[in-house]
């Protein structure tokens, strides 16, 4: 009998060893796993931001938010590997950075019912993440970067009224640039100009769809929030500028990396907004069901003065020209990130 109560005694100090050695979650303590789809500078800025506004809303509530941080690299296999693995991490939150990772983290989270919010997804309705922009509907909301299409393609026809040919450069797989194109279509068909499309899935892809720009010598080429060519605008906008393509993107990373323009939302502000958003799921007890998807105005333009000047164009007569049509007209040069 004495030597049961032993063995009994024993196996009770040993649980409550391995109890007090296993980590309690802390009271006000949260895990936010954010993955980003890819390395570039518009999502890489994006991400920079969540983080330092989730860090700023640490000190103001007086709690503690981990954030878990990946990116998938645009593979589809390591993305649903990040997800499973945040999943098994019990996070309370999770964060997909552009529409592939926001479509996978919805996909698998319907039965768990975590709380995802999304950041620059250019299309919610259309990637069927949403209900409706006012009411979301399920576990999902956020942030989108909806870019007014025709607003580029008037600073197109200010910058060159002339313009006959016009190309259109992205990725056929990229929901993000879908509703986009479709819109740059409309509106150049109307305008009774010639219409050539370059697409590619990849970098390599890319470039040699800007080989053919230069060789179809069109005035312009128009580029949405497109991931895939974002990456690519480091190589390709040297051949673009030599030949006098003016490049209009759908934001201002691709002008950071050598595009004549890039016109859209303030991703550094959508990065702080989306941390807003999860805060208040995290803190405050909202359902993303009931919470709006965030929208920005578009009316900034963001215009490379070292492409101006390879060209001969001058910037303060460019931003003279586009001002009307903004909201603000910027300059930046050519570099590789965002400071």
């Amino acid at each position: 009998m004495k030597k049961l109560i032993s063995l009994i005694l024993v196996a009770i100090f040993a649980i409550a060893a391995v109890t007090a050695c296993t980590p309690a979650k802390q009271e006000n303590s949260y895990t936010v796993g954010i993955c980003n789809y890819v390395d570039d500078a518009s999502l890489n800025q994006i991400i920079a931001n969540i983080k330092a506004q989730l860090g700023t809303i640490e000190k103001e509530k007086n709690v503690k938010i981990e954030v878990i941080e990946k990116n998938c690299n645009l593979d589809a296999n390591v993305l649903n590997q990040i997800i499973a693995d945040f999943i098994s991490r019990k996070v309370d939150l999770m964060i997909g950075v552009a529409t592939p990772v926001a479509i996978a983290m919805q996909a698998a989270t319907e039965d768990n019912k975590i709380p995802v919010v999304f950041a620059a997804v250019s299309d919610p309705l259309g990637a069927k993440l949403v209900d409706s922009l006012e009411k979301p509907g399920a576990n999902v909301t956020g942030t989108s970067d909806f870019l007014d299409t025709n607003a580029v393609m008037n600073l197109i026809f200010a910058q060159n009224p002339d313009a006959k040919k016009i190309g259109l450069l992205y990725d056929i797989g990229q929901d993000a640039s879908t509703a986009a194109i479709k819109s740059a279509k409309e509106f150049l068909n109307a305008k009774g100009v010639e219409i050539i499309e370059y697409t590619g899935t990849n970098t390599s892809e890319i470039v040699l769809a800007a080989d053919k720009i230069t060789a179809d010598k069109c005035d312009a080429v128009f580029t949405p929030s497109d991931n895939t060519v974002m990456t690519a605008e480091l190589s390709i906008y040297e051949k673009l500028a030599d030949a006098g393509v003016l490049h209009y993107a759908g934001a201002d990373s691709f002008a950071l990396n050598g595009a004549f323009l890039g016109y859209g939302v303030d991703y550094a502000n959508l990065g702080v907004e989306t941390a807003k958003m999860a805060a208040e799921i995290l803190l405050d007890g909202k359902k993303p069901a009931d919470m709006a998807v965030k929208t920005f105005d578009n009316g900034t333009a963001t215009v490379n003065t070292d492409i101006c000047t390879k060209l001969g164009l001058d910037y303060e007569q460019i931003k003279t020209t586009f001002g009307p049509l903004c909201t603000k007209v910027q300059p930046i040069t050519t570099a590789e990130s965002f400071e």
